[in-house]
């Protein structure tokens, strides 16, 4: 037997939509009815919880990074890989 719900698929894709507030959520940015059902689904899912922890994690790292600390060729892949990965 396992630990999975039944209809893991929908759970999925709940999870899939959260994860797109999170970053709105970190910078504050997301309106109070999605920040109310963002935080009632981190409450019941230890996987999104994860996430947002190393959201957190990782802009925490980055936030003594200065744009001009990182050259323009590499930021401009950068820009490019985020760009294709929110358009996927």
């Amino acid at each position: 037997m396992t630990d999975e719900p039944a209809d893991s698929s929908a759970d999925d894709l709940a999870c899939s939509e959260e994860v797109e507030l999170m970053t709105d959520y970190l910078e504050g940015a997301l309106p109070a009815s999605d920040v109310r059902r963002l935080e009632h689904h981190l409450e019941t899912c230890p996987g999104c919880g994860e996430y947002l922890a190393q959201m957190r994690t990782i802009a925490g790292s980055l936030g003594g990074l200065a744009e001009d600390s990182i050259p323009a060729e590499v930021r401009s892949d950068l820009i490019a890989a985020f760009r294709g990965l929110r358009n996927s």
